[in-house]
C-alpha cells in the first residue's frame, strides 16, 4: 500500500485517494484540430522512473495535487498544491 501525502491532511493510505492522471499532460485548445486530441485522449508515455500524477484526497480534504511518483518502485518523492513547485523530498 502506498502511504500518500497530502499537502493539506498529510500522510495518508493510498485508498484514500483517487488517481487524475499525467500531470505532464498538456490539454490541446478547444479549437484545435483532431489530431491533437486523439494525441492527447490515446496517446501517453509509460515512463520508468520519476514521474508527475495528479490525485484527489477524495476520503479527507477532497483537494486534488500533483505527486512524484517512481513507477519502478512507486517510491513516492513529494507532492505539492496545483500551482506550486514539486520539490523531491528523497529519503
Amino acid at each position: 500500500m502506498l502511504l500518500i501525502p497530502c499537502p493539506w491532511c498529510g500522510p495518508r493510505a493510498q485508498i484514500e485517494f483517487a488517481y487524475g492522471g499525467d500531470a505532464t499532460v498538456q490539454r490541446p485548445a478547444d479549437d484545435a484540430p483532431e489530431s491533437a486530441w486523439h494525441e492527447f485522449v490515446h496517446l501517453r508515455d509509460n515512463p520508468r522512473g520519476p514521474h508527475d500524477e495528479w490525485w484527489q484526497h477524495s476520503a479527507g480534504c477532497r483537494g486534488w495535487f500533483r505527486v512524484r511518483r517512481d513507477t519502478l518502485t512507486h517510491a513516492i518523492l513529494g507532492s505539492a498544491p496545483p500551482g506550486a513547485q514539486l520539490v523531491d523530498k528523497l529519503p
